[in-house]
């Protein structure tokens, strides 16, 4: 299900588009609805409200005066931040059961109308996000021919939300709407088309970085690490034994559309780098730099695996930045990194380079497998569209248990054993 996130500044012309796909039979669910909802009479929100502003703000009837409370927080910052604590995580909880319910009901493309989707912090939570743009001005008139606020206090509403110009390039798509109501109509015409045909494609669930007996440190057998990463949602992995590559091209041969050829390496810095749509080994042993080099020589992807571990992995970051901007994609998420600020350091670095980010299991046991998902839209199993998938992709994860590090050790331990005679 394509989970799209639809927003703007205030008077931008988001409703409007919201109204349009709303007729073409998109399902819609607005923030400000769930907002009148979740403090309705009777409801654990409104006591809230309540609790903390007194019942002044009650109209006779029970319900919330929702123009006094407006003016209360339009000129009181701190009456405006608590409002929103109590709000927000009611509105966020109704809007994930609704999510979750179309879900079930098979959905598609499912759009959330949300005008503060950034000053929440929430885009992540979004598979896409539409911007619907206008310039100031015309939003001023707009809030006082429709609102029927003065000058004054339509500055002040606009002037409470982040600026259209630290949003525009944190969006998928920008809808300008400065022009007339039938050019935004046809815009956003087109760019549900567009959602839709996306929609339709379905998502690819990836796991770019993962071990298989090729490992000095792994039992598990090729066959049935694909056969189990299939039967966790995965579509298509990455086999990067540690510096092997044999296991990884007769899997790819095999199974061409649901294995990447690669290879975690051991460099001369005693740090990994990883090569994906290798077609020939690495050297263990070889420079960073040049590893990185002789990845691209073979036109394949450099992939900065956990670049802040400690030890041997990454060096605790030692080289993260003098190696990423050489790198196309940055492992921003390692399901075997039990701090998490080893893996939020890894996202922070993508970002100061603006590197592709890269997710991985980095399973070396079965049930390792699926831990970690880098959804996608669908593309051919090729590097070029990889990285254009990457793109505009997500990562999901959870931390695997600090025991599969026994597995591990028990596996460098087994290899060494004598093979039994028979």
């Amino acid at each position: 299900m394509l989970n799209v996130a639809l927003t703007g500044n205030v008077a931008s012309g988001k409703s409007t588009v919201a109204a349009q796909w709303a007729q073409s039979g998109i399902p819609i669910i607005s923030a400000d609805e769930l907002s009148r909802l979740v403090v309705l009479p009777g409801t654990p929100g409104i006591q809230a409200v309540r609790n903390v502003f007194g019942d002044e703000i009650l109209a006779a009837d029970g319900t919330l005066d929702r123009a006094g409370l407006r003016a209360i927080i339009l000129s009181d910052e701190e009456a405006r931040r608590k409002l929103e604590g109590i709000l927000h995580p009611l509105i966020w909880e109704r809007r994930y059961e609704w999510a979750e319910a179309r879900r079930v009901e098979g959905e598609h493309l499912v759009v959330s109308e949300i005008p503060l989707l950034f000053e929440t912090g929430r885009e992540d939570d979004f598979d896409v996000i539409v911007f619907v743009d206008a310039k100031e001005s015309e939003r001023t008139q707009r809030l006082i021919q429709t609102r029927g606020l003065n000058s004054e206090e339509a500055k002040r509403l606009i002037g409470v939300q982040i600026k259209a110009s630290v949003k525009r390039p944190r969006a998928d798509y920008v809808l300008s709407n400065n022009g007339t109501l039938e050019d935004l109509n046809s815009s956003a015409d087109g760019l549900l088309k567009e959602l839709q045909s996306r929609a339709s494609m379905g998502t690819l669930r990836m796991d770019l970085h993962l071990h298989t007996a090729g490992s000095f440190d792994c039992l598990s057998d090729p066959d049935a690490v694909l056969d189990t990463a299939l039967e966790q949602g995965l579509g298509r992995i990455a086999i990067t034994d540690h510096n092997e590559l044999d296991v990884a091209l007769k899997m790819a041969d095999a199974y061409p559309d649901l294995v990447i050829p690669g290879e975690e390496i051991k460099t001369a810095e005693s740090i990994d780098v990883i090569g994906l749509y290798l077609s020939d080994l690495i050297p263990k042993g070889t420079p960073a730099i040049e590893t990185i080099e002789r990845i691209r020589e073979q036109g394949g992807i450099p992939y900065l695996p956990h670049p802040y571990a400690a030890g041997k992995k990454g060096a605790g970051g030692r080289f993260a930045e003098k190696l990423a901007p050489l790198c196309d994609v940055v492992e921003i998420f390692n399901a075997r990194l039990h701090q998490p600020k080893q893996n939020r350091l890894a996202g922070e670095l993508a970002e100061r380079h603006r590197s592709l980010c890269g997710g991985g299991s980095d399973a070396h046991t079965l049930g390792e497998l699926g831990s970690v998902s880098v959804e996608v839209q669908p593309h051919p199993n090729q590097a070029s569209a990889l990285l254009l998938a990457l793109d505009k992709g997500r990562i999901t994860g959870s931390v695997s248990s600090h025991l599969v590090h026994i597995a591990s050790t028990w596996a460098k331990f087994r290899k060494k054993l004598p093979i039994a005679q028979t």
